[in-house]
């Protein structure tokens, strides 16, 4: 139980900590950062449910105010921005992601790329555009064609997700929950 508490601990710090890495703010507001990498690797490296865990728990500390999004944001009005939808997405992405790891018996590299490209990707542009639309007033083709300029990178966080869960799975098998 306390390993798992600080293993979910570690990956909430994981997510604040990528957001520290500069961000790219498109015109329309929703910021190109690093951490949907950190919600990939908790499903990944984590599993389903504790990598789902770790994300609402960064999101609870970012609505209680704690500058932990890209440009020090916090708090509750974070969830009233452009990007509310990718915000409330990040648990159902690390779930998803944990989930194909878990599941699939394919080599880990492989799980995890699929797992991040599912969950971290496709998973998160379905909660991410529609909250894009109703927050910005465009139609769903509109949101969509506003995401196009985040696929490339989310697409090279995918093959860093798969990297790092390869490199701990050899590492220290042990340590990769999701296939434990």
């Amino acid at each position: 139980m306390e390993r798992n508490l600080a293993h979910i601990a570690l990956f909430a710090a994981l997510i604040a900590v990528l957001g520290l890495v500069p961000a790219i703010t498109l015109p329309f507001g929703v910021p190109i950062t690093a951490q949907s990498l950190g919600i990939m690797l908790c499903g990944t490296v984590l599993g389903a449910k504790r990598g789902a865990l770790a994300v609402l728990l960064f999101l609870l500390l970012v609505a209680i105010g704690l500058p932990l999004l890209s440009g020090g944001r916090g708090g509750l009005g974070v969830f009233a921005g452009p990007s509310v939808g990718f915000l409330i997405g990040f648990p159902v992405a690390a779930f998803v992601a944990g989930l194909i790891v878990e599941r699939w018996q394919a080599p880990v590299a492989a799980a995890a790329l699929l797992g991040s490209v599912l969950g971290g990707v496709i998973v998160l542009y379905a909660f991410g555009i529609p909250g894009m639309a109703i927050m910005l007033g465009k139609t769903i083709p509109e949101a969509t064609a506003l995401t196009a300029a985040y696929i490339p990178g989310d697409l090279i966080k995918c093959a860093l997700a798969a990297l790092v869960t390869r490199g701990i799975a050899q590492m220290r098998p042990g340590a990769l929950l999701s296939r434990g």
